[in-house]
């Protein structure tokens, strides 16, 4: 008797799916087709004239099919003397209403193959439509599209069938006839799959998404994939000293890994990467959701070489409005349990700069550093001299007028931005019409600083406020995946099983989900990346909010509802430069209400 193990192996092998083992090519069967036409368009009113095919298994032909059709239209003369076809050459032939179901009867079961296959395979789908015909599910290869692959410009100066026909050997000349055509395509195609195999292309798998820059060092790499499991998670790459090299997330991990030994991963970073790789590790995740926070939190924690994004969190910048009792505007690193405002976190320092400063153009607070005292004694600076200080280090205000500007300046960081919008437009306005358009562009670049901070702010703050959030939503594969959410930070993910009490379910998720403290500043229990990322599957279509301790809001007249108009002036700005020198800014999204 076998042992369980082995019992459990055989069953798994025979359970994987072709897309899991490859099917070798060595095993497939092959039409390889040609069409002669009467143009280049068949949605223009071009005809097929002739269908030639060959039927190809393990390098042996098993069967050819040739038929003239008669396209009921004259064909034009350069056509004629193209191809040899007249117009008494197909007047007796069959009509492309019974040719095409003949063609489709003899390539069933077969993967299709033409040489510019969009031509071809374009022209019988389009009759297909016409008669109402249902297109099978033919899996199609392009001769010319993996010649260009594999074949340099020393050994031939085109990819045209004739020159790869002469390059290949192939005892059929191309001369525009349909079945010669074809069976010169089945040459250059046994001629292309020979190079390909002493690459380690062995599979259609492979052969489809094959690329020449996708090194046979990589491809030979392919088996760390095979472990992976078929399912929503975290992927890491390590080298032999078991260094994270990477990390990625997919919907299915198996399928994504392999993408980088087979498919057309043309970044030369990954290629490098690859080439560093000993193993792939993977981490199943119950939700896309929870892969895409593990993902985000791994980054921070192992800081790989190979990932630009996410790998500093803790880099990230804050503007705060001091409390002490002459409060001013401070760029800070950390977010203190000093019952302060602030606002960010900020990407960079560069826009956290921006920010500042339009708060300066309409807040005259000091700019000086360090605390001064109820009482302050100290000569007047050239700010006060411009007006742009109310000066209280010298005594020209009183604490209760600055602590009027101080409430006002707080009120636009927190709840409501118009006073800095209005007051900068204007300014923006004034400049323009002087034609003064730079200073005005500085000045739009510093309001809309702000305006994305102090949106990305309220957003932030409007989760992390709130002790804990479950919501569930029907996932594309139709089960329900929750997620409880304390402080802005996923505490526990799950799917709901087919045959499981839902409320039963969501109650022990909960009972068992991560323990989250809160703190001060917009996002006190994760990175903020996290939380966005929390914030754009909540705002998807279908979420149901199960329960909300706290309050989920932000303010009515907050800083999101600005932020149409810089997008789109953001948008526009990068129509008018190349797209390789675009840099998008970091979506804002409209609040939850």
């Amino acid at each position: 008797m076998s042992s369980p193990a082995l019992d459990r192996t055989a069953r798994w092998e025979t359970q994987r799916g072709f897309d899991e083992l490859g099917r070798p090519l060595r095993d497939l069967t092959f039409t390889v087709v040609d069409l002669e036409t009467t143009g280049g368009s068949a949605a223009g009113g071009s005809m097929i004239t002739e269908i030639g095919a060959v039927k190809v298994r393990g390098g042996e032909v098993i069967g050819e099919f040739q038929t003239l059709v008669n396209p009921h239209a004259e064909i034009p003369p350069f056509i004629a003397v193209l191809t040899g076809i007249t117009n008494s050459m197909v007047a007796d032939s069959p009509s492309i209403d019974s040719a095409l179901p003949a063609f489709l009867e003899f390539a069933a079961g077969s993967v299709l193959v033409a040489h510019n296959a969009p031509f071809d395979v374009g022209f019988l789908q389009h009759f297909a439509r016409l008669q109402d015909r249902p297109w099978p599910r033919f899996e199609v290869l392009d001769t010319a599209k993996i010649a260009r692959r594999v074949v340099t410009r020393d050994e031939t100066p085109n990819c045209k069938l004739s020159s790869l026909a002469r390059l290949f050997g192939s005892a059929t000349t191309p001369n525009h006839r349909a079945l010669a055509d074809a069976r010169a395509t089945v040459d250059v195609l046994h001629g292309l799959l020979e190079r390909l195999g002493s690459l380690g292309v062995h599979t259609l798998e492979e052969l489809q998404t094959f690329s020449a820059k996708v090194s046979s060092a990589q491809r030979r790499k392919r088996h760390l994939a095979e472990s992976l499991p078929r399912s929503p998670g975290v992927y890491l790459f390590r080298d032999d000293s078991a260094r994270v090299l990477y990390i990625g997330t997919s919907r299915d991990l198996r399928t994504r890994v392999r993408t980088y030994f087979t498919a057309s991963e043309t970044r030369s970073r990954m290629g490098e990467m690859v080439a560093l790789a000993t193993s792939v590790t993977g981490i199943e995740c119950a939700t896309p959701l929870e892969a895409e926070v593990r993902e985000l939190r791994l980054i921070a924690e192992h800081k790989p070489r190979y990932n630009r994004r996410s790998r500093f969190p803790e880099k990230a910048h804050f503007l705060k409005l001091t409390r002490e009792p002459w409060p001013r505007l401070s760029l800070v690193r950390k977010v203190l349990d000093d019952q302060a405002d602030y606002v960010g976190p900020f990407s960079s320092r560069r826009v956290a700069e921006k920010c500042l400063e339009a708060l300066h153009d309409v807040f005259p607070v000091r700019q000086c550093s360090g605390r001064l005292p109820a009482a302050p004694s100290r000569s007047a600076c050239a700010l006060a001299e411009m007006k742009r200080c109310l000066a209280p280090c010298d005594g020209s205000v009183d604490s209760p007028t600055y602590a009027v500007l101080v409430d006002q300046l707080r009120e636009t960081l927190v709840r409501r931005p118009d006073p800095v919008v209005s007051r900068i437009t204007e300014r923006m306005e004034a400049l323009a019409a002087d034609e003064r358009f730079e200073e005005a562009a500085a000045h739009r670049d510093r309001l809309a600083a702000f305006v994305r901070s102090a949106a990305r702010t309220q957003r932030l703050s409007a989760l992390t406020r709130c002790p804990e959030v479950v919501a569930g939503r029907r996932e594309d594969d139709g089960r329900w995946a929750v997620h409880v959410v304390r402080h802005g930070r996923l505490a526990a993910a799950g799917v709901i099983p087919a045959s499981a009490n839902a409320h039963q379910f969501v109650d022990e998720l909960r009972s068992s989900a991560e323990t989250v403290v809160g703190g001060p500043g917009p996002v006190p229990a994760a990175s903020a990346e996290e939380t966005e990322r929390i914030l754009r599957w909540l705002e998807k279509p279908g979420v149901r909010l199960i329960d909300v301790q706290g309050e989920w809001s932000c303010p009515l007249a907050g800083a999101g509802r600005h932020m149409a108009l810089h997008d789109a002036v953001a948008h526009s700005r990068l129509s008018l430069v190349p797209f390789d020198e675009q840099r998008l800014p970091s979506p804002v999204h409209q609040p939850a209400r």
